[in-house]
Order: structure tokens, then C-alpha cells, then sequence
């Protein structure tokens, strides 16, 4: 468990953390862009939090726990419903993932919202069920009942694609 006391070891805490919380931030909605603003917004709220409260227990729950209540809070906002379309570029980005990579990200971008959180703590921040229903503020058999759907999804997403 991380200790927030002091300004030092927040700002610590915040350097040594915000590649991982971007990685898991990345995994949640899919963008790389829209990535860095949800982990800009979440360590903006773990700082001010962190001077609120005077101290922070655990400081890595609290960031991780800020980052999906973030993400969620944001898939609801009306305007982020609409998709805009503008001119394709000249030429493509470089392409440095592997094909099932791209895909399985592709179909976890079509999960809902808490279901892409279960999964990404799950199975990418390796949390057990326990550990991911008390970040979430569910219940342990909703967390595995979104494990069962989120997944039973992904494998119909996938199915036609790998073979």
C-alpha cells in the first residue's frame, strides 16, 4: 500500500505510475488521445483528492478506482455519443501491433463501458473478483456475470476473425 503524506511522494507517486495507468487507460477506451486526457483528468483528481484529504491510504486504488469511474462517467456525457468523420489522412500511422491485437482491442471497444472495465482489471491489471467489485463499488456477482458476458462477446467478436 502505497502512503500519500506530502507533496513529494504525490508527485512521485504520479511519475512512476502514469505509464501504467495510461496502458489501462488505453485498453478502456481505445484511443490513444482520448487515452492521455482520461489519464490527464484521473491524476488531476488523484492530486487535488490527495491534498484534500491530507492522506491517502492507498494511492494506487485510488488512482485506478478515479481512472474507470472516469472513463464511465465520460461514456455517458451526450456528446460523446456523436462520432465526427473528418478527411482521411494522406498516409497511414506506422503499424507496430500485430493484427490480433488490433482486433481484440477492436472488439473490446464494443463491450459496454463497465464490462471493458471488469475485463481490463481483470485480466490486465490482474485483479482478483474481490479486489475488482470493491474498485467498482459492485458486487462480486456482478463482476462475474460481467466477466461471463464481457468475454462470451469478445468470443463472438472473435470468432470470425481468428482462425
Amino acid at each position: 500500500m502505497a502512503r500519500i503524506e506530502d507533496d513529494a511522494a504525490l508527485h512521485a507517486f504520479v511519475e512512476s505510475r502514469r505509464a501504467a495507468l495510461f496502458r489501462s487507460a488505453y485498453l478502456l477506451c481505445g484511443d490513444r488521445h482520448e487515452a492521455e486526457d482520461l489519464v490527464q483528468t484521473t491524476l488531476v483528481k488523484v492530486v487535488l483528492g490527495g491534498k484534500r484529504h491530507g492522506r491517502l491510504d492507498n494511492i494506487e486504488a485510488y488512482a485506478r478506482k478515479t481512472l474507470v469511474n472516469t472513463h464511465i462517467a465520460a461514456r455517458r456525457r451526450f456528446w460523446r455519443r456523436e462520432r465526427p468523420y473528418g478527411e482521411l489522412p494522406d498516409s497511414a500511422g506506422e503499424q507496430a501491433d500485430s493484427d490480433t491485437g488490433l482486433m481484440v482491442r477492436a472488439a473490446l471497444a464494443r463491450l459496454t463501458a463497465r464490462q471493458r472495465a471488469v475485463l481490463v482489471l481483470r485480466y490486465w491489471e490482474d485483479l482478483s473478483v474481490q479486489a475488482t467489485a470493491e474498485l467498482l463499488g459492485m458486487r462480486e456477482s456482478t463482476v462475474k456475470s460481467h466477466t461471463a458476458r464481457g468475454l462470451t462477446a469478445l468470443r463472438a467478436e472473435m470468432a470470425g476473425e481468428l482462425v
